[in-house]
């Protein structure tokens, strides 16, 4: 293969495979780019480790390349799905001297880490080691990705994509339960799932497992104008009023709504949408619905992006749809380009090499089109610029993926016959709908002072929350008033307080 494709090199006057330092890059200070040493560096991926070692054939090609143009190698860590929350906030807290590590914003703790001092501060570095990717990324999309006035993470700022949450459904058995309107309300999902409670025997209306703590979030998307703001909880009862008022904090502790909310949810459990056993069934939900064994899943737009493809192919006619809660008010918020993020450990033993690791990641074609689609011949060919699987593909032996979620760019991307043909026509949609910009890109909620009590509140929401969402309650009133007074007594008001406090701030610096 063509070992290189870009011209950065040319900013240097020697390679590093000579043993030499590299020149001509260097900060006022009078820095250098010196690769002389061969270094090994890491980069911590979410998701399961492949088992079928396809990663360390794929691995050992684009470490070829970086050997010739940065003198190192990158070798992929997982931090695996199974209480993956936990492990990964574990993983920095414990001081390990990582390397490039995945972050979000969003839903990874970016900003939370970054207070604890996980994360390398990268203003010196990315000038010199990254000079290219430094003068790409425009000043504001970098002062999107600091903490504290320093740069904490590459920001995903040139990749497509939307991430709004919905309810996917089979357009097929819906047009055959008389639904002939797209389902844009909870109210329309409803008669979705009854239909499958009375026409479709063996088959769960909505599988769900007791990972999924999303939806109370899309009742209130569908109901209210609030918007959802980032703050260091998934279980999130605080919300912007609205894109005219978004820095006003309003909770919907005590808003009928939650009751409403309860007493549907409940109603649903006995009418049989999901499992009895839904608190403790682990199972993979995604895969029932593709067997035809569920009629609906949640997630969000860019999983509706591959899994439209995969239900047309292993349900042939199914026209899986996507409700976006959006889709009932028109409040789409644009995510934030730290949804997806590359950062580097504050202990990194090879922070340099690291910062021109994903320089390459970004920059050098060859070896984005090897971590995000393993080896063209193998694991795909292209054929009129779609991307396809080899007719001697053989998913077991020849899978590789690498989760490569905090550094995509639109530049190297290339559609695949594995997504579904109309997403640029959905994004082209979406982009006529999405509030920009996202109000609260550079709010960095410090959880400093209510610590303790963010902590309380997990534990409750743990016990008193959980069952609410899945209907699992004698009295869903009751069982909320019972959460209302657990939140109080773990200072839920004290948090509340400081996130308008905070927010205040915020806004007076825009």
């Amino acid at each position: 293969m063509k070992r290189l494709n870009r011209l950065m090199i040319a900013l240097f006057a020697l390679t590093a495979t000579a043993g030499l330092a590299f020149a001509g890059a260097a900060t006022e200070e009078g820095a250098t780019v010196d690769t002389s040493d061969f270094v090994e560096v890491t980069h911590h991926m979410m998701g399961n480790a492949p088992t079928n070692g396809m990663d360390q054939i794929v691995e050992a090609e684009w470490n070829a390349i970086l050997e010739d143009t940065v003198n190192a190698h990158m070798t992929l860590r997982w931090i695996e799905w199974a209480d993956w929350y936990t492990k990964y906030n574990l993983l920095l807290a414990s001081g390990e001297p990582l390397d490039l590590i995945h972050s979000s914003s969003t839903w990874l703790d970016m900003w939370q880490n970054a207070q604890r001092g996980a994360f390398l501060p990268l203003d010196d570095l990315i000038p010199v080691y990254a000079p290219l990717t430094w003068e790409e990324i425009p000043a504001g999309d970098w002062d999107q990705a600091r903490y504290d006035g320093q740069i904490v993470a590459f920001p995903e700022n040139n990749y497509t994509q939307y991430v709004n949450h919905g309810f996917f459904y089979r357009g097929d058995w819906a047009e055959e339960f008389g639904i002939t309107e797209h389902i844009d309300s909870y109210e329309d999902l409803e008669v979705y799932f009854q239909g499958i409670v009375d026409n479709k025997a063996d088959v769960v209306p909505w599988d769900v497992n007791n990972g999924t703590n999303w939806v109370m979030h899309g009742y209130v998307e569908t109901k209210t104008d609030h918007i959802r703001i980032n703050l260091p909880t998934q279980f999130q009862l605080m919300w912007g009023e609205s894109f005219e008022n978004p820095f006003t904090v309003v909770s919907i502790l005590d808003d009928p709504l939650l009751v409403e909310f309860a007493e549907l949810m409940k109603d649903w459990y006995d009418r049989g949408f999901w499992r009895r056993d839904v608190l403790n069934y682990t199972g993979d939900t995604r895969a029932n619905l593709r067997a035809g064994k569920s009629g609906s899943d949640q997630h969000h737009t860019n999983t509706y992006r591959g899994l439209r493809w995969e239900m047309d192919r292993d349900q042939p006619g199914s026209e899986l749809q996507f409700f976006a809660w959006s889709d009932s008010i028109g409040n789409l918020v644009a995510e934030p380009i730290t949804h997806g993020a590359t950062s580097i450990g504050r202990n990194s033993r090879n922070p340099e090499r690291s910062v021109m690791i994903y320089e390459e990641l970004r920059q050098n074609e060859e070896v984005y089109l090897l971590l995000n689609y393993g080896m063209e011949g193998v694991q795909y060919e292209i054929v009129d610029g779609v991307r396809l699987q080899p007719e001697t593909y053989d998913q077991a032996t020849e899978e590789f993926y690498s989760n490569y979620w905090g550094g995509r760019v639109d530049k190297f991307e290339i559609p695949t016959e594995t997504e579904w043909a109309g997403i640029r026509d959905y994004w082209a949609e979406l982009d006529q709908v999405v509030n920009a910009p996202f109000p609260y890109s550079k709010f960095i909620f410090d959880r400093t002072a209510v610590e303790p009590e963010l902590a309380a509140i997990s534990d409750v929401v743990s016990q008193y929350y959980v069952p609410i969402q899945y209907g699992v309650v004698d009295d869903p009133a009751a069982a909320v008033e019972e959460l209302r007074v657990a939140l109080r007594q773990a200072g839920y008001d004290k948090v509340m307080e400081e996130v308008q406090r905070q927010l205040d701030v915020y806004a007076e610096t825009l």
